[in-house]
């Protein structure tokens, strides 16, 4: 079985170190040139909560050949119209793409690959890039706890999500899905949140607990999220035992603390994450944001729901693509917190 992952940046570098530590063979495929040559020339080394390095092969999309199996998707979004077009070459008629990707990707992708070929999957664990061939993973993914929903877009359990997840198990434990986009929905919950607040604020995970205010939004963009998914019928999952909507419940000052505690507990191991907007930002890269907090947005005007909170991330964030704002805590002016009894 020819195994590839598409797009390793941070957390495809990660998963392709451990794959192949734990003895799966996968290719590596990347378009940044300097990290595909240190990956080959020194291994993929591993750092964080992990320390090791391992020989691994990677290649640029150009020096793509034959046909895989399986291709595990981790660009960014705002690449999938250049990237998937060029992926299809190189795919059977059987071959599987597994999005990996944050927000809902799987109905865009399905729209280049067929959705005959296309599942999802949220990874439950973070990760950072550092320099060519370094990347950082930013919790213990050796302590047993799932590292991966994945399912098909249609809810079935059929042959081929068996075959992705034992695959990812390689990594560590899987969970098959029936409720894949029920399972999108919560992470995105966690990605609009605080990869929507790392970016806004210049912050990593832990500064923006620590910050009052910052963590307060959290809470809020939440809220927008949950009630844009009640419109919508997204039965939300529990993620690490806890329930979802939780995160989002500000509808009384208690309820409000409980939610600021499922924040604190969610991220108590991953203070020192840094979103990979805020990481894109920090380059002068475009984000994400459209597929994150502008698709909260977008399903809000769909469902006529207002989602106050995620169309100011929005803005700030494009606001600092555009050089218009600074990389920095004083973006919170922007945000108007309502008073809770």
């Amino acid at each position: 079985m020819k195994v590839a992952i598409y797009g390793c940046g941070a957390m495809g570098t990660v998963l392709g170190a451990f794959l192949i530590k734990n003895g799966l063979e996968v290719t590596l495929i990347d378009s940044y040139v300097d990290h595909v040559n240190a990956l080959n020339e020194k291994g993929a080394h591993i750092i964080g909560c992990a320390d090791f390095t391992v020989p691994v092969k990677a290649i640029t999309p150009e020096q793509m050949e034959g046909k895989y199996d399986v291709v595990f998707l981790f660009t960014k979004q705002t690449a999938n119209s250049e990237a998937l077009p060029h992926i299809k070459q190189f795919l059977n008629d059987d071959s599987v793409i597994c999005t990996l990707q944050n927000g809902v990707p799987e109905y865009s992708v399905s729209d280049y690959i067929g959705g005959d070929r296309t599942i999802g999957g949220t990874v439950l664990w973070g990760a950072t890039f550092i320099s060519p061939g370094v990347s950082e993973v930013t919790q213990d993914v050796t302590s047993g706890d799932t590292l991966f929903d994945i399912g098909e877009i249609d809810g079935k359990v059929s042959e081929r999500i068996k075959k992705v997840a034992r695959i990812l198990e390689y990594m560590g434990p899987v969970n098959i899905v029936e409720n894949l986009m029920g399972a999108r929905w919560s992470k995105l919950i966690l990605n609009s949140c605080m990869s929507g607040m790392s970016a806004v604020t210049g912050s990593v995970f832990g500064e923006v607990l620590d910050n009052p205010k910052a963590s307060a939004c959290l809470s809020y963009i939440a809220n927008d999220i949950v009630n844009v998914c009640e419109a919508a019928g997204i039965k939300l999952v529990d993620v690490m035992g806890m329930d979802m909507r939780d995160f989002g419940k500000v509808d009384s000052l208690e309820n409000f603390k409980y939610s600021q505690k499922c924040f604190a507990k969610f991220y108590e191991d991953k203070k020192t994450a840094k979103a990979s907007m805020l990481q894109d930002l920090e380059k002068g890269k475009k984000t994400e944001v459209d597929m994150i907090n502008g698709f909260v947005v977008e399903q809000g005007k769909k469902y006529n729901i207002p989602t106050p909170f995620n169309d100011i991330a929005v803005k700030v964030i494009k606001g600092i693509e555009n050089k218009e704002l600074p990389l920095s805590m004083d973006n919170l002016r922007f945000f108007d917190l309502p008073e809770l009894k």
